[in-house]
């Protein structure tokens, strides 16, 4: 008995050291996580801190050496001054325009494309999927000849038209994102709609959309960061400054021989003000979105 009670004890003790070890290991290992994200977020908001204050600063300030972190004084002026040096407000409706449009026809071609590769049985469906797929690892910059030649010839260079049509029409990520939320949803869902004399139309309509709605989401907002933030594509197609966006009229700023650089921060603050406030109203619908796409094939 005595030798049985010193066995218990002995294993209680094993079993007690493995979970203090264990716990030890989880506390070091939540430090080291929460350290890096810290430096991450570190890395990411101090670029975002220094637009900020270097807007705030005259130009023999932005340049001191060393630098001034805090602007002294303030000149607060630089926010009008930028906005009414250039049209920002055509910029503004121009970008407003744009991402909008492509947003909204975006959500609606990726849908559909994404219902058809994940519900519509169609010969070579998987060898078009993996088609559209590979499109993702050519770089952009590869199909901008194609693009440029075939608005020239549709006659829309210089126009908003130019910069909403081809990706209105068509992303791959979109439609992968959206087509695997979709082979997630039950089947049966559909298969009761049949019988009850549903088609495919309403079938979409109906009972996909709506379950659709987070994924839909996070992809809009997606979408209309990267449309907003665009730079190159205008570059290319647009040549009246009436036409501009918001990032290819900052980059008027830079002269031939010099560059206003506190203006141009705080157009960029001003510029940025839309994605923050898109951003802060709907994060909750991008972490849901992403969550609930599962990563079946």
């Amino acid at each position: 008995m005595l030798q049985e009670a010193v066995d218990t004890r002995i294993v209680k003790a094993g079993a007690q050291t493995e979970t203090t070890r264990k716990k030890t290991s989880e506390t070091v290992t939540t430090v080291l996580l929460h350290v890096l994200l810290i430096i991450g977020a570190i890395v990411m908001v101090v670029p975002f801190l220094w637009m900020m204050v270097t807007s705030l600063e005259t130009t023999a300030q932005a340049f001191s050496i060393p630098p001034s972190f805090i602007p002294n004084p303030f000149k607060w002026g630089n926010y009008p001054e930028s906005f009414n040096a250039l049209p920002f407000n055509l910029a503004y409706m121009n970008s407003a325009i744009v991402s909008v449009s492509v947003t909204f026809f975006q959500l609606i071609t990726c849908s559909m494309a994404a219902y058809a590769f994940a519900r519509i049985q169609f010969p070579g469906r998987e060898i078009i999927f993996f088609a559209f797929l590979a499109t993702l690892m050519i770089p952009f910059q590869l199909t901008i000849i194609p693009i440029f030649l075939t608005m020239k010839q549709l006659g829309l260079l210089d126009t908003l038209l130019s910069l909403i049509l081809p990706p209105a029409l068509f992303s791959a990520f979109g439609v992968f994102l959206l087509r695997q939320f979709i082979l997630g949803l039950p089947i049966e869902l559909e298969e009761a709609a049949i019988m009850d004399g549903a088609n495919r139309w309403t079938i979409f309509w109906q009972i996909i959309i709506p379950l659709l709605r987070a994924p839909l989401a996070a992809l809009g907002i997606f979408t209309f960061i990267g449309q907003w933030n665009d730079f190159f594509r205008p570059l290319i197609m647009l040549n009246t400054p009436s036409n501009f966006t918001v990032p290819l009229m900052l980059s008027q700023f830079r002269g031939q021989y010099a560059t206003q650089w506190t203006l141009v921060m705080a157009g960029s603050v001003i510029a940025i003000f839309p994605l923050l406030i898109v951003y802060v109203l709907a994060q909750r619908h991008i972490i849901k979105g992403i969550a609930m796409t599962g990563l079946k094939a």
